[in-house]
């Protein structure tokens, strides 16, 4: 079983920043790709950022140039600094990682979520 747990959500005023922190464990043999989504109040779940294991990176537009999305193999953690925060990214994020257990089998996992609330 593959379980993921993150942190670093809070309150912050506009401008600040924040990183948040997602760690995998369990059954994990491989680990193609970390991403992030977020989901704000009354909004789909809409995708944040991902990087895959060769380093490949996407980024959403609205936070293109503001968040950073980057990982420690060795630890299974993925990461995503958030700076020069808007009162718009308030959500709930969410971690996802996609791989391979030790099984051999298909991964796909995401984590209970973390709040981010932006507002002075």
């Amino acid at each position: 079983q593959v379980q993921l747990v993150e942190s670093g959500g809070g309150l912050v005023q506009p401008g600040g920043s924040l990183r948040l922190s997602c760690a995998a464990s369990g059954n994990i043999y491989r680990v193609d790709t970390m991403a992030w989504y977020r989901q704000a109040p009354g909004k789909e779940r809409e995708l944040v950022s991902t990087l895959t294991r060769f380093g490949n990176t996407n980024v959403a537009d609205s936070v293109k140039g503001r968040f950073t999305i980057s990982r420690d193999s060795a630890k299974n953690t993925a990461y995503l600094q958030m700076n020069s925060l808007k009162p718009e990214d308030t959500a709930v994020y969410y971690c996802k990682i996609v791989g391979l257990t030790t099984r051999s089998t298909g991964l796909e996992v995401w984590g209970p979520g973390t709040r981010v609330t932006v507002s002075s």
